[in-house]
């Protein structure tokens, strides 16, 4: 990975590109381009994204994507071929392991019916629409005391002689 991040790297320069300017054209940090040029791949959680870059700086900058593929595809073979097969052997103890504990925490039969604990929507529906009759009768009710009574035409008459003298 040293040789191909130095090899990007000269061909960048060759190239006249500053890295900050791959880093804007690419729509990626500068400093992921840097780990790349310095061989850095303990900065990449995901390899693949990683190769997906690479192929994309190569693309950049004129180089073929597929052999510059190729040549990380090698890399990446060989720094995981590097995990010994005892390690390997391990980890899959180790997931199965955890897998039988997970198992035996519940016992599952087709005989056995699970309850899962259900929402029950209608009385959440009695409640709001009891909620909402409320409130319009607590209007209602409040426009009636406040509404002014109603005066017949015989008390307007009285009304207006009273107020002439």
């Amino acid at each position: 990975m040293k040789e191909l991040g130095e090899y990007l790297q000269d061909v960048r320069r060759n190239n006249g590109v500053s890295l900050e300017e791959a880093a804007t054209d690419l729509n990626v940090d500068s400093l992921l381009l840097e780990n790349i040029e310095s061989a850095n791949i303990r900065a990449f959680k995901d390899m693949y994204e990683l190769r997906e870059l690479v192929r994309n700086y190569a693309k950049y900058l004129g180089l073929d994507p597929l052999k510059i593929q190729e040549e990380f595809n090698d890399f990446l073979f060989e720094h995981t071929s590097k995990i010994s097969l005892d390690d390997i052997l391990e980890a899959k103890r180790k997931k199965e392991k955890e897998d039988s504990l997970e198992n035996t925490k519940k016992i599952i039969s087709p005989y056995t019916k699970e309850y899962k604990k259900k929402i029950r929507k209608l009385p959440i529906i009695i409640g709001v629409s009891a909620f909402v009759i409320a409130i319009i009768l607590a209007i209602i009710i409040i426009k009636v005391i406040n509404r002014e009574p109603a005066i017949s035409s015989e008390l307007k008459g009285i009304e207006s002689y009273e107020y002439a003298y």
